[in-house]
């Protein structure tokens, strides 16, 4: 039986308010959470984008579930033996509850120290690079690194948990899963693609945890909710590579009218329908995922807690 986690969404909300939801969700019953990690919303109505390291340290005082990103890019905005120490340092303070999931990034959260934006091959090999680089630093040991698109010299992490940080990566095609399957410890994708799933379990991730999720609206209104997604989260439903060429909140915002609230509609959980929910995430499961994830759009978080806490959490877990 899969195993359902809450996912922070940092775009939308304050840390305090981050931290809140997180015991909100371990009183309901979810067993572990993922927070995104973003230098810049979506778009100016989500309104937020607070440092994910911070909110991470106040996670492991106020909760006890496994957390893990969704997903960091280690890669351009900061270099990937940075990264290494934030992760190590997390999974210290989390005694080991700490998984680091990684990708390849937006130019939204990576352009903004004004490198060029690598086409989709070219970062696929950054982080692979950078993969190895933060597992090397894992081990505790001086390390140096002179490689295709990083150097690293005289590195070493002296806060380091009992245990490597595990890494999952995320994929949403073909390469990118490919490369979960071969170097990561686990994978990642938002869609309940089979296909994918069977991929990277046939290319080398036989027996690794497959993690997926999800975004819905409760609430009592079903229209209200469809409004409240088309404000905040139109860009999820934007096609193409769109999510991780353009380069700022602003670019999103011109695109919104490309997305109807009738678009909202067919493509995502709203409302207080028990049985859409749960067959949202059981399309999850059906597909082979291990954990699944899912986050509540706008402002009614405890309404939502409550509704899977009564209603469709212990329907998942029959």
């Amino acid at each position: 039986m899969p195993e359902y986690g809450y996912f922070l969404a940092c775009e939308e909300f304050r840390p305090a308010d981050l931290v809140e939801q997180a015991r909100m969700a371990e009183q309901a019953g979810f067993q572990s959470l993922w927070i995104s990690d973003h230098y810049h919303p979506w778009n100016d109505a989500q309104g937020e984008s607070p440092f994910v390291w911070s909110v991470i340290g106040a996670l492991s005082e106020a909760v006890s579930l496994p957390i893990e990103t969704a997903v960091t890019c280690p890669t351009v905005r900061i270099h990937p033996a940075v990264v290494a120490q934030a992760a190590a340092t997390c999974a210290v303070m989390t005694n080991g509850r700490f998984r680091l999931g990684v990708g390849t990034g937006e130019a939204l959260n990576e352009h903004i120290l004004g490198h060029v934006w690598p086409p989709a091959s070219v970062r696929l090999e950054m982080l692979e690079e950078a993969i190895l680089i933060m597992r090397r630093l894992f081990s505790g040991e001086e390390i140096s690194h002179y490689g295709s698109h990083y150097r690293v010299e005289n590195a070493r992490l002296y806060t380091v948990p009992d245990e490597p940080v595990q890494i999952d990566i995320s994929g949403f095609g073909p390469a990118a899963t490919s490369l979960a399957a071969r170097v990561g410890d686990g994978y990642i994708t938002m869609m309940p693609d089979e296909e994918l799933v069977t991929q990277f379990r046939k290319g080398g991730g036989h027996g690794k945890p497959v993690m997926g999720g999800t975004k819905v609206c409760y609430g009592t209104d079903r229209d209200e909710a469809v409004r409240t997604v088309h404000r905040l989260w139109s860009n999820q439903l934007l096609p193409g590579e769109m999510g991780q060429i353009l380069p700022s909140p602003r670019h999103f915002e011109q695109l919104e009218p490309l997305v109807t609230e009738q678009m909202v509609r067919e493509n995502t959980v709203c409302g207080d329908d028990v049985d859409e929910h749960v067959s949202a995430l059981n399309a999850f499961a059906e597909a082979g995922f291990d954990r699944i994830y899912v986050n509540q759009i706008g402002p009614d978080q405890r309404g939502f807690f409550d509704f899977y806490r009564t209603k469709v959490l212990p329907q998942l877990q029959q």
